[in-house]
């Protein structure tokens, strides 16, 4: 019975996760974001909407629903941990100041603090996660992430052309509101967010483990 209802859960959180990014996209070419478009209303409340309310929902929905919750922590602990390898792309925002197209007080941090994250992610999943004598280990890593995409968020908004961009003198941040960049804040970073909650509501929960055991996912093997 858990198995064919994980299984639903499954195809409706994709679901719900193609309509997210499609929303997104549609949005940012809309330019809903975007401080100096007509369809943008007290800039960055609409970019700051976009971060907090998908977030808001999952910890709502997690919440109140018994089934949904059971799915989520069902997840391997080493999937949820290797997806934020990807996050070494925000090298690309080091890249981005070189060229004088974002400021270096968003794009140092938030670049170098994701090719962080990004970098030690597969360690982390092979060596820490479903460990439970590294459980303690893991958990910093997760808030770490955690608090790297915080703080890349903030840093963003203050270093935005917006009202509230104290920290914006010259090159703001205001290519993060449009396509491409516009949908890691409004897709990539609140999905990351919900990514690093689950797996430390996994150890809380004393899941993680018994997960680990019953489905492996990947091996030192398979990197080396």
């Amino acid at each position: 019975m858990k198995t064919n209802a994980n299984r639903n859960y499954a195809k409706l959180v994709l679901a719900i996760l193609a309509a997210w990014l499609g929303t997104a996209i549609a949005a940012s070419t809309l330019l809903v974001f975007h401080a100096g478009s007509r369809y943008a209303f007290h800039p960055p409340v609409p970019l700051g909407l976009a971060v907090t309310l998908p977030i808001l929902i999952f910890v709502l929905w997690y919440a109140t629903s018994p089934g949904f919750r059971e799915f989520f922590l069902s997840l391997n602990p080493q999937n949820l941990t290797i997806v934020q390898t990807w996050r070494i792309v925000g090298m690309t925002f080091v890249v981005l100041y070189v060229y004088g197209i974002l400021p270096g007080v968003f794009a140092l941090p938030a670049g170098w603090g994701d090719v962080a994250i990004g970098i030690t992610a597969p360690f982390v999943a092979i060596y820490l996660a479903g460990n439970a004598e590294r459980k303690a280990s893991y958990v910093v890593w997760q808030l770490l992430g955690m608090l790297d995409l915080a703080t890349a968020v903030t840093l963003g908004v203050l270093a935005s052309p917006a009202p509230v961009g104290i920290l914006s003198h010259g090159v703001t941040t205001e290519a993060m509101t449009v396509l491409p960049l516009s949908v890691i804040p409004t897709f990539a970073v609140p999905l990351l967010l919900i990514l690093h909650t689950i797996s430390i509501a996994q150890v809380v929960k004393g899941r993680a483990y018994a997960t680990t055991l019953s489905s492996p996912a990947i091996s030192p093997a398979q990197i080396g």
